[in-house]
């Protein structure tokens, strides 16, 4: 059998000089690969913000990725450029880093929804950042009446578990030492403490026991804990930005009558703080709902409390008091039977399953109202009646509801803004059995 050869369309010589010539070609291809890549990352960032891996499996961009990156990068180049990391509070900054790994479009409107409010009201995010910072240190932060310049009983320490430990890098104790050390340098003007500058400072601490800088002193321990200890003009400064903060629209009854000092902008009405939708959904919850369930709203305003209560339970019979005849009206707009009146004259009426409140809180009277509240929940031989009331944290962490067995929850700091005051508030659970 003749074994013939295959045919090529060019020489063995030519196919010879172009190998040779693509193999010294070699790192110009190299270079063009290395450009091309370059390319591509440049087209997906904005400002030279990292924005993610575009290089999908085989090392080839994909056109969905490269869009979800180049939002990120977009978004990350506002958010250093606008300082937002700088303004905005620990717990907003996590949220914002969760979502810029996929965020939404990236249009002037979306901008100013997620930063406007930053840059309108820069010293109020960093006072809510420093207040986020402290009321998870000590109950005495989460009261308003105890944080007023020149009260005794505000914590000159605090001490923050697993803070002190050798490898405690990203653990919640360590976060929570650098959130509160960098809120309170951000209140005073200065930036915002670098890893290695933290490091080296609890190190120190470790090793002598104590370090102190700028008015603050960190003490370690071997179980791993820190106290961090205040100097009186650093406890000032935490007292005075709190204060600020916090704002002193809902005075105590021992020094209501005295001039409320200037804070920030509240509601002209001191009484009336309109229950924010989140608030009122939170304070509905689970209530066990039966077929002839009646629900009661005190004080209810412009109903934001009812509709809550009618969109979680449809056939219950929900009932509302409201003392301005303008806004119980409005609430009848909505299809509540609303009574005008003050709550504290109208006569018991022991039919009730549930009474939702978010009382006044001016000169303590919430107690009356919480008291009055209970008058209204139905005999025992029908089940315990449930009251739910929103109060001011001082209610609880001030000892202002003694003799009153219950169950306290914290609302997040600032929840009412929106109303008018940044107050620190809670929802207390209280049984007509009690």
């Amino acid at each position: 059998m003749n074994m013939q050869a295959p045919a090529f369309r060019i020489s063995l010589s030519d196919l010879v000089d172009e190998y040779d010539g693509k193999k010294a070609n070699l790192p110009n291809l190299k270079k063009a690969l290395s450009d091309a890549a370059m390319a591509c990352e440049i087209g997906v960032s904005i400002g030279g913000a990292y924005g993610g891996d575009i290089w999908g499996r085989g090392g080839k961009p994909a056109v969905f990725d490269a869009k979800r990156v180049l939002r990120s990068s977009a978004w990350r180049h506002v958010y250093r450029g606008l300082n937002i990391d700088k303004i905005a509070p620990a717990s907003d900054r996590s949220r914002f880093e969760r979502e810029m790994d996929d965020p939404p479009e990236f249009t002037i409107d979306n901008i100013r929804a997620t930063f406007g409010a930053y840059i309108v009201d820069q010293r109020g995010s960093i006072l809510r950042g420093l207040a986020e910072a402290f009321v998870d240190l000590d109950p005495a932060y989460k009261s308003h009446s105890k944080v007023r310049i020149g009260v005794k009983g505000l914590p000159k320490r605090v001490i923050i578990n697993g803070a002190a430990a050798r490898h405690s890098y990203g653990s919640l104790g360590a976060d929570r030492l650098r959130d509160m050390l960098n809120a309170l340098r951000v209140y005073r003007g200065e930036d915002h403490l670098e890893h290695a500058e933290l490091s080296e400072w609890k190190k120190e601490a470790r090793k002598a026991g104590d370090a102190a800088r700028d008015g603050i002193t960190l003490r370690a321990f071997n179980n791993g804990n820190m106290h961090v200890l205040f100097d009186p003009t650093t406890c000032r400064d935490i007292n005075m930005a709190l204060a600020e903060f916090y704002g002193e629209v809902l005075p105590d009854a021992e020094d209501g009558d005295q001039p409320r000092r200037a804070g920030r902008d509240v509601a002209k009405d001191l009484a009336y703080y309109p229950t924010p939708v989140a608030v009122a959904d939170r304070l509905v919850g689970d209530l066990y709902p039966h077929d002839d369930m009646r629900i009661l709203e005190p004080s209810c305003g412009c109903g934001r409390i009812l509709d809550s209560a009618r969109k979680a339970y449809r056939h219950a019979i929900i009932r509302g008091i409201e003392v301005d005849p303008g806004r119980a009206a409005l609430s009848r707009s909505k299809g509540y039977a609303v009574t005008t009146g003050n709550f504290l004259d109208v006569p018991p009426d022991p039919t009730f399953d549930a009474v939702l409140m978010n009382p006044p809180f001016v000169g303590r009277h919430w107690r009356k109202h919480l008291d009055h509240a209970r008058r209204f929940l139905r005999q025992r031989d029908r089940g315990r009646g449930v009251i739910r009331c929103i109060l001011p944290a001082s209610a609880w962490y001030d000892g202002h509801l003694e003799g009153v067995a219950g169950q306290w929850r914290d609302l997040p700091v600032a929840s009412f803004a929106e109303s008018g005051t940044n107050v620190p508030t809670g929802i207390f659970t209280t049984w007509g059995d009690q």
